[in-house]
């Protein structure tokens, strides 16, 4: 068996026997993969460290497709102990990590596979530089829709393409609304769409200033939140525990 190297984030550890670890990461080149760190929960074990949540790196690993793979030895690329230091943040990286995993299960193209991975890891580095976490979650909310099957609307009304009166976004028609195809919807900020529209299309790791209201903000992200409900019938354990943490701070 062939040992080969692959780069990618642990997203989640659990124990395994008395001193082993099962952990699950999402990989450049074959999505998410489970792997098996023996005695990894030793004190003195080499993959102690490297077996841990959020460990971004290039993995040496014994691969069996389909199956439990095994971990040899890892470099690290990033720690990202800035996330770490903080619950808040913590909570958007899990919840960031288990939607990847989500979405990638759902898709199964190898082109896929890697824009999925850039944008994954480009968020989690920026929410590591200091973005705001939610920002930068809700961008790659928005990016990862159409691998859903389900592209919100926003260059245009979503019910009669008018491009020049927009007044606000609603989940349930899909997209954003004219003033003449309004009806009872919530007329959002004006910066709202602007942001909206300028979200969907940002690259994420080019990303380099962020001044958003909190309004702004708000708004936002309840649209995706009402639309991931509404549209792409994904429940995430992670997203009930980000909001607990959300009310806390």
């Amino acid at each position: 068996m062939k040992i080969e190297k692959v780069e990618g984030v642990v997203i989640s550890e659990r124990n395994y026997g008395e001193t082993s670890k099962l952990i699950v990461m999402i990989t450049k080149e074959h999505g998410l993969i489970s792997v098996m760190a023996k005695g990894a929960r030793k004190m003195r074990s080499t993959l102690r460290g490297i077996s841990s949540k959020l460990t971004y790196g290039y993995f040496h690993i014994y691969y069996k497709e389909g199956k439990i793979s095994t971990l040899i030895d890892a470099d690290i690329i990033n720690s990202f102990k800035v996330i770490r230091r903080d619950l808040l943040t913590i909570g958007y990286a899990s919840f960031v990590c288990e939607l990847v995993g989500q979405v990638i299960k759902q898709s199964i193209m190898s082109k896929d596979l890697e824009v999925i991975y850039d944008y994954f890891i480009s968020s989690l580095i920026k929410i590591n530089e200091g973005f705001d976490p939610l920002v930068i979650t809700n961008i790659l909310e928005l990016k990862l829709l159409p691998f859903l099957g389900v592209n919100p609307m926003l260059d245009e009304c979503a019910v009669c393409g008018d491009v020049t009166s927009i007044v606000t976004v609603s989940a349930d028609k899909f997209g954003f609304l004219c003033q003449k195809c309004r009806t009872n919807e919530y007329i959002v900020n004006d910066k709202t769409i602007k942001f909206l529209r300028m979200f969907y299309y940002v690259d994420i790791s080019k990303i380099s200033k962020l001044e958003i209201s909190d309004k702004v903000k708000n708004e936002i992200n309840y649209f995706i939140d009402d639309f991931y409900d509404k549209h792409t019938g994904l429940y995430l354990k992670s997203k009930q525990f980000l909001k607990k943490i959300e009310v806390i701070s």
